[in-house]
């Protein structure tokens, strides 16, 4: 860990919840001590998370370091893309206009849904027979 002064953001997606911090630096991104590359195999996944800073015109100007569990890839993506976009609210409370109007300080409420006594899934029923 480094003790340079940083920006901090926390973001949530289904179960994962990351705790983000934002260094001025080069643009290199650390998620739980590895490279991003080997924790997001997805290249999508990868720019959506990173596009707050996209947004905002800042995708080298960061190092991102985030401690992520809960979930799996694709949330923990979302929940780092959260993360990122209110550490730069912190930043700079300029950057609230770009990252509001791209929905990126909005949680994603979605998650998945329990299932019922009864039933194979959720809302799946077992099969039907009239006869």
């Amino acid at each position: 860990m480094t003790t340079e002064h940083y920006f901090y953001g926390r973001g949530r997606r289904k179960t994962s919840v990351a705790r983000v911090r934002l260094y001025p630096g080069n643009g290199t991104v650390v998620i739980n001590g590895r490279p991003m590359e080997d924790v997001i195999p997805r290249a999508s996944a990868r720019q959506e998370m990173l596009r707050p800073l996209a947004v905002t015109e800042n995708l080298g100007a960061f190092n991102v370091q985030a401690k992520v569990e809960g979930g799996g890839t694709t949330g923990w993506a979302g929940a780092i893309r959260h993360g990122i976009a209110r550490a730069l609210l912190v930043a700079d409370e300029g950057f609230r206009r770009p990252l509001r109007a791209q929905g990126l300080l909005t949680r994603d409420p979605r998650v998945k849904e329990r299932k019922k006594p009864g039933l194979k899934r959720a809302r799946k029923a077992p099969q039907f027979t009239k006869r």
